[in-house]
């Protein structure tokens, strides 16, 4: 599927570390649309894991988010947003600015998660991925959140993140 969005919509990736959410926006939108927590903070401290730097790096990703969505450019937010109130922080910018908000949920199983994790420059401990597991919302509960529609991303070979839509 190729994913089609409205002009000015935010578009939240969702998924645990490993799950390949910065792939997939980096193959699929200009780098422009993507802000992402992982790059604030290693500009802010030298590495994109500490965590120290996540208030900081959130500062700067609501500047540019604003900056985006009040001229009515697609955004793409690179973070887990597992989160809930995370989420509804992104929904509140997205209404505040009237643009349409949309998830893109990667639900990728832990084990793949776990090798494609240890093969990254930056490996997350396994309790981290194990707690994110138990974080993700499904679709059902991003949609009740007041997301448009979710595209659902999941894992079905080595290299494949294959994505299906579902909505109202």
């Amino acid at each position: 599927m190729n994913l089609t969005f409205e002009p000015g919509t935010l578009i939240v990736l969702i998924g645990g570390s490993g799950a390949g959410k910065t792939r997939f926006a980096t193959r699929r939108w200009p780098t422009t649309w993507r802000l992402s927590l992982d790059d604030y903070r290693a500009m802010a401290t030298g590495s994109e894991a500490d965590q120290s730097a996540s208030t900081v790096a959130a500062g700067v990703l609501d500047l540019l988010l604003d900056a985006r969505l009040a001229r009515g450019l697609t955004t793409v937010i690179d973070s887990t947003a597992l989160e809930q109130p995370w989420r509804a922080h992104l929904l509140a910018r997205a209404r505040y600015w009237q643009r349409p908000a949309c998830a893109v949920l990667f639900d990728v199983p832990l084990e793949r998660r776990r090798a494609l994790n240890a093969n990254r420059e930056r490996v997350v401990p396994d309790h981290v991925l194990i707690d994110q597991e138990r974080l993700l919302p499904s679709a059902e509960q991003l949609l009740a959140e007041g997301f448009a529609h979710v595209d659902h991303v999941t894992a079905t070979g080595p290299a494949c993140l294959e994505p299906a839509r579902t909505g109202r």
